[in-house]
C-alpha cells in the first residue's frame, strides 16, 4: 500500500512483485493552483523555425504538437534547486535533511532517497499515461503544456518520474525538479516552478506491526469502491496509512514554518490517488493551500 504527497510552486516502493503492498501518496504545493491560462505574448512566441528542437545534448523531431519557445528553452538547465545557497535550494535541503533524521530505515539508514537531478524532458505516457491521467483530459491540453512533440515534453510535475522509480524497486523517495506549465504570468504563476513530492510504499508487516492484534489484519480485500477507500484496499489499512500520510506532512510543516502552526485538511481529488487530500494552513489570517496528498491508486502501483 502507498501514500504519496507533493510540494508545488515555489516563488506539489514496490519492487516486481506488487501484490503485498498499496501506496499513497502526498503532495506539498506552495501557492501552484490546478487551474491554467493562456501565456503572455513574450513566451508564446514562435518556436524556432527548424526541423527539430534541440535540448540537453538531445535532438526531438518537430511535429504538430510542438509548441515550446526559444524563452522557456533558455530555462531548461538552470537547475536552480541544485545551486547552492539559492532560496529553493535551501528549502529543498531543509526538507531533505528533516526526512533523513525523522525517517531511519533498518539499517540505520535514511528510509527516504532523493532524487533532484532527473531530466525535465519527458515522454507524454511518463507524463500522463503512467498516472491514469485520461485521453481526454484537460491537463493534456496544449494550452497547458509545453510540447517538443507529440511524444515528448517538458514535465508538468515531477509525477512523470513516479512509474519509472517505483519500477526500479523503491518503496520510499523524494522527487525534486523544475516543471513546466503554460501559465499566465503574475504574483503567484510562471510557466517554470518548482516542486518536491514524496512516495512511501508499506508492506503488511510494516503497517500493522505497531498494532495491538494486528497479525489478523489484512492490506486487501475484494469489496466496493466508497468515498473513503479503494474497493480492493481494506478499510484498516486506508485509515493507518491516511493517518501516516498526514502526521508525516503536519510534522514536516511544523518543521519549516515552526510551532503554533494551524492546519486544516480538505478532501479533493486526484486521478491518481484516492481518497485525495488538500493540507491548508493559516497564514496572516487566511487558510493557504500548501500540499496535496492521498492513498496511491493501486492500479497504478500495480501496473
Amino acid at each position: 500500500m502507498a501514500m504519496f504527497w507533493k510540494f508545488m510552486r515555489v516563488a506539489k516502493y514496490s519492487k516486481t512483485a506488487l501484490s503485498p503492498k498499496v501506496k499513497v501518496r502526498g503532495i506539498p504545493t506552495h501557492s501552484r493552483h490546478s487551474s491554467s491560462r493562456s501565456v503572455p505574448s513574450d513566451f508564446a512566441a514562435n518556436a524556432p523555425c527548424s526541423n527539430t528542437v534541440e535540448l540537453l545534448g538531445k535532438a526531438y523531431p518537430q511535429d504538430d504538437y510542438s509548441n515550446v519557445t526559444e524563452k522557456i528553452l533558455s530555462k531548461v538547465g538552470k537547475n536552480l534547486h541544485n545551486k547552492k545557497h539559492h532560496p529553493l535550494w535551501l528549502i529543498k535541503e531543509q526538507v531533505k535533511d528533516h526526512f533523513y533524521k525523522q525517517y531511519i530505515g533498518r539499517r540505520g539508514t535514511p528510509l527516504f532517497s532523493v532524487y533532484d537531478g532527473l531530466s525535465p524532458v519527458v515522454t507524454v505516457q511518463q507524463n500522463f499515461d503512467s498516472l491514469l491521467i485520461p485521453q481526454n483530459h484537460a491537463s493534456r491540453r496544449k494550452e497547458d503544456n509545453y510540447y517538443l512533440n507529440r511524444d515528448h515534453m517538458l514535465r508538468a510535475h515531477t509525477s512523470a518520474h513516479q512509474w519509472d522509480l517505483i519500477h526500479s524497486g523503491l518503496d520510499a523517495f523524494l522527487a525534486v525538479g523544475d516543471v513546466y506549465r503554460r501559465d499566465t504570468i503574475d504574483n503567484t504563476h510562471y510557466p517554470v516552478f518548482h516542486q518536491m513530492e514524496g512516495v512511501r510504499l508499506f508492506s503488511c508487516h510494516e503497517l500493522f506491526s505497531n498494532i495491538e492484534d494486528g497479525e489478523g489484519l489484512q492490506l486487501f480485500e475484494q469489496g466496493h469502491r466508497t468515498a473513503h477507500k479503494q474497493e480492493c484496499h481494506t478499510m484498516e489499512a486506508v485509515r493507518l496509512v491516511e493517518f501516516n500520510l498526514k502526521q508525516v506532512l503536519t510534522k514536516l510543516m511544523t518543521h519549516i514554518f515552526g510551532d503554533g502552526l494551524q492546519v486544516r485538511w480538505v478532501d479533493c481529488y486526484f486521478p491518481f490517488t484516492h481518497p485525495s487530500f488538500e493540507m491548508e494552513i493559516n497564514f496572516q489570517g487566511e487558510w493557504m493551500e500548501v500540499l496535496g496528498c492521498g492513498v496511491m491508486e493501486q492500479q497504478l502501483v500495480n501496473s
